[in-house]
């Protein structure tokens, strides 16, 4: 179980999406497990066809303040660095993040039927996050599982030092978001139907929920790479 995740999302070059993903499903998943990062999983974001978003778990903080440098310090980065950072624009959308329904891999292996991912992230305004969590859990995680939309982790944002400063995370954001996962676009778009469909959801639930927000929520439809470990 990580106890610290980076969920990372980068811009690239137009074109380039695929050449990256198979470097990094190719050279970049084992030296990093091998160092002790966990490389939860990799993803086309389906919306943005220059986009590449990927999860990364630790054991703790010191755990990634030792498995970093190591692995981006080491050969395997040193060989490939110049090759993966040709294809980027920006690396730099990183959140920090700490789970409260912890994302449990357990049996899961790569290279499993394709599947849909999705990441919805709510930002809140600083020092909401207890309040919500609460309101989530009791109010709308229920309705998520009712229209077949079970979470697989709930996450909110870690406060914590860098210990890493070569590559920096979002020090202003206050996020919770929640992963789930559909076998396809036609099970998320029935999901929603039935969330639509749901009185209580679209007359009560939804505007609690809108009026905590600092902004409208976000989210990723992702579709995992043929290595990525969450699918």
């Amino acid at each position: 179980m990580s106890e610290v995740l980076e969920l990372r999302q980068y811009t690239l070059r137009p074109g380039r999406r695929d050449e990256l993903i198979e470097l990094f499903d190719r050279e970049f998943v084992a030296p990093q497990e091998a160092v002790g990062a966990q490389v939860l999983g990799q993803f086309r974001d389906r919306d943005d066809g220059d986009r590449f978003v990927w999860l990364r778990g630790f054991a703790d903080m010191p755990t990634r303040g030792t498995a970093l440098p190591a692995f981006y310090g080491g050969p395997v980065w040193r060989e490939h660095r110049d090759a993966a950072n040709a294809t980027m624009i920006d690396s730099d959308d990183v959140l920090l993040l700490r789970p409260v329904a912890g994302l449990d891999l357990t049996g899961r292996t790569r290279g499993g039927p394709t599947t849909l991912v999705t990441v919805t992230l709510y930002h809140l305004p600083a020092g909401g996050e207890d309040a919500f969590l609460g309101f989530f859990e009791s109010e709308v995680e229920p309705m998520l599982r009712a229209t077949g939309a079970p979470p697989l982790a709930v996450l909110r944002t870690l406060r914590a030092e860098n210990n890493f400063p070569a590559l920096p995370f979002r020090e202003d954001a206050n996020v919770v978001l929640w992963i789930a996962s559909f076998p396809g676009p036609e099970e998320l778009r029935e999901h929603v139907r039935l969330l639509g469909r749901e009185n209580r959801w679209i007359h009560d639930t939804l505007p609690a929920l809108t009026k905590q927000l600092a902004r409208p929520p976000e989210q990723l439809q992702l579709s995992p790479t043929e290595r990525s470990l969450l699918r």
